[in-house]
């Protein structure tokens, strides 16, 4: 045998062992939980064959505590770069079996690496994160080592996507990367984030509480809105995070994937023009309205389960990616509040910073009421729904289906905002307030001083709405682009779109602008 394949010999020797991961026991141990290990993880993610590994011979450097004689496979991370429906990703793995996956010195220079490839190259980067925290026995290198891969979130945000799984407990600092990243996906039942830990909560305030309760999938997923993905398994996770790159562009300089859906653009939905109840005060759902437009019905929501008076989704018309801002009747009648401004906030920010056109779907009565929600800032809240919107840039679109009132017209994206073009159904009500409240304000001294103050009233009412409860003060005074049939919404829009799909707007330079936070 020549010296060559002796020194291949060994390298397949040396590569079969960090193969095996933290070992078969630990391996075994992993897989009872019902979760997949690092890199069965990342070839779910990658197309077949095409993943290539970066860095798999690092190792750690850490002496103290007897670390010298420890072997952490791979320093607990695997990094590298491959295809996700033919296009690159980077994405890293951290391996629970190998020391608990623990984050030193070396296992976030592995992470820094690859993240500064990703953005050299402008491709989406992926973490996969599965660890115990900080390596205790590196101190202060393993929070160096948190602090060079927050810098690198905020370096990268708004250039390329950064997507976070979370596949296991991801606690102390290491929530704060995810947190910096533009989406979180949760597994439920084997994943959690917190600060601090339910021991300490019990230590220091009494409280006790369960690591599924203070801070699983349930409940980032539906109270805190940290996380916006509620996933089955992991499997599940991994499919939906291929799902969401289908409809991102690879970095903030191009445009997001167009795809052939097969759906007629001029196709037309009878069944919007009957989906409007007749009883002002009753609710429809507005994913009726989204799935009769969008191609195919089909649309990926984040945030399903936070702030449901709101949604969010991206979705296609006539192949070309947009994302979707829409009032919910369903849920607290639509009204905005603090949850609702930040969930779109939000989500209006990464589109526009991805080159995706907003439609945007109003039917709103307003804020909602109560000093819990003036006490909480709603003020601040809802100033940076206002600022987002006026800030973005890609192409801007409204549909108003009912009622658009007050601050809440400003608020979803009117044209003083910078809709480019907005449209009405005839059902649309935009007036400074609803009618009920008008009168009792504009007529209070008459309704008072009337024989019969409540017959004065409905008269009052009715004579608001015949004059503002309708869409044509506002297309009279060019608010409104055009007013249109319902079921003739689709084909409309994708005018729109088209029409406007070179927009190009600038803005005076500065640094940046102070959003209210």
């Amino acid at each position: 045998m020549g010296i060559t394949e002796d020194k291949i010999k060994d390298l397949k020797a040396r590569e079969a062992r960090l193969l095996k991961l933290g070992g078969e026991k630990a391996v075994a141990q992993h897989k009872a939980k019902g979760k997949l290990t690092a890199r069965e993880r990342l070839n779910l993610l990658f197309d077949p064959e095409t993943f290539r590994e970066l860095d798999m011979f690092v190792t750690h450097r850490c002496v103290n505590y007897g670390m010298d004689k420890v072997e952490i496979p791979s320093d607990g991370v695997i990094t590298g770069h491959g295809l996700v429906a033919g296009r690159p990703v980077f994405a890293f793995s951290q391996d629970f079996t190998s020391r608990a996956g623990s984050l030193g010195e070396m296992h976030a220079k592995k992470i820094c690496k690859a993240m500064d490839l990703a953005l050299k190259a402008g491709v989406p980067f992926v973490g996969l994160n599965d660890s115990g925290g900080a390596r205790i026995q590196e101190a202060v290198d393993a929070l160096s080592g948190y602090g060079q891969i927050f810098f690198r979130n905020s370096a990268c945000s708004g250039v390329i996507p950064q997507i976070s799984a979370i596949m296991g407990p991801t606690a102390g600092g290491a929530v704060y990367s995810p947190a910096m990243t533009d989406y979180i996906f949760m597994v439920k039942n084997t994943s959690y984030m917190f600060i601090t830990g339910p021991e300490v909560i019990k230590a220091v305030t009494g409280e006790e509480i369960s690591f599924e309760e203070l801070g699983g999938a349930k409940a980032h997923n539906e109270k805190s809105g940290v996380a916006h993905f509620a996933c089955e398994n992991d499997s599940d996770c991994i499919a939906q995070i291929r799902r969401l790159l289908s409809y991102l562009p690879a970095n903030n300089m191009e445009d997001p994937p167009a795809a052939a859906t097969g759906d007629d653009p001029r196709r037309i939905s009878p069944a919007l023009d009957a989906i409007i109840p007749d009883n002002p005060n009753k609710a429809y759902d507005m994913k009726d309205v989204i799935r009769a437009i969008v191609d195919n019905g089909e649309f990926f929501e984040p945030h399903q389960h936070f702030a449901q008076n709101m949604i969010v989704c991206l979705a296609r018309m006539n192949g070309r990616v947009l994302g979707i801002i829409a009032n919910q009747p369903k849920a607290l009648a639509g009204c905005l509040d603090i949850n609702a401004s930040d969930k779109a906030t939000r989500f209006i920010r990464f589109c526009d910073a991805f080159n995706i056109p907003l439609l945007t779907i109003a039917d709103v009565p307003g804020y909602l009421p109560g000093s819990n929600q003036e006490w909480g800032g709603i003020i601040r809240h809802g100033a940076k729904l206002l600022w987002c919107y006026s800030e973005a840039t890609v192409p801007k679109l409204l549909l108003v289906t009912r009622k658009d009132y007050g601050g809440s017209f400003l608020a979803m994206c009117s044209r003083d905002l910078g809709a480019d073009m907005a449209f009405a159904w005839p059902t649309a009500e935009i007036a400074v307030m609803g009618a009920e409240g008008a009168a009792n304000i504009i007529h209070r001294k008459e309704i008072t001083e009337a024989a019969d103050p409540g017959a004065k009233r409905k008269e009052k009412i009715a004579e608001y709405e015949n004059l503002f409860s309708n869409p044509y003060v506002a297309a009279s005074r060019g608010y409104i682009d055009a007013v249109i049939v319902p079921s003739e919404t689709r084909p409309r829009l994708i005018d729109a779109l088209d029409a406007m799909c070179a927009k190009r707007e600038l803005r005076p330079p500065k640094k940046h602008g102070n959003i209210p936070m």
